[in-house]
């Protein structure tokens, strides 16, 4: 852990120095539980994605990432948001500063185990009511909140 740092509104954040288009994905099974990580590289808890790779489409970033590190194959049905908020930047150990840009979409699951990545400390579903008590970050947490309101596209900021 610790090759990433986020900040949020934070005035003395460094400069961000570049924007990459990136995708989470808000998967919810039949019992209404959210597919989440405890990811690898900052030990919180977050929706799985990553970025988008040259010769891919967006959805296929979402379906890929998710496999990738949950071990669940996933159909993309709707977008929850798009947040670009400057704010929030993230700060890697190799000295890159992403100012955010991510797509959430909305996925449901359609078979596979959950499995642990390289990515992941830990991958679940988890219920609903027990999302408050997850260490997540305050972007997750929004994301969160904008995909239970079920709208089609609930957020763009």
């Amino acid at each position: 852990m610790g090759n990433r740092t986020d900040y949020f509104n934070d005035p003395d954040a460094p400069k961000a120095n570049s924007i990459v288009p990136a995708v989470t994905a808000f998967v919810v099974n039949d019992a209404g539980d959210v597919l989440m990580e405890r990811r690898s590289d900052n030990g919180r808890w977050g929706m799985p994605g990553g970025v988008q790779e040259i010769g891919e489409n967006i959805a296929g970033t979402v379906v890929r990432e998710v496999l990738e590190e949950t071990g669940i194959l996933t159909e993309v049905v709707g977008l929850v948001g798009i947040f670009t908020d400057p704010g929030h930047v993230i700060a890697f150990a190799d000295g890159e500063v992403r100012q955010e840009f991510s797509l959430c979409f909305r996925a449901r699951p359609v078979s596979g185990e959950i499995k642990v990545s390289s990515e992941s400390l830990e991958v679940r579903w988890v219920p609903r009511a027990e999302l408050d008590t997850l260490d997540v970050s305050p972007t997750t947490r929004r994301r969160l909140e904008e995909g239970f309101r079920g709208s089609p596209v609930t957020t763009i900021s």
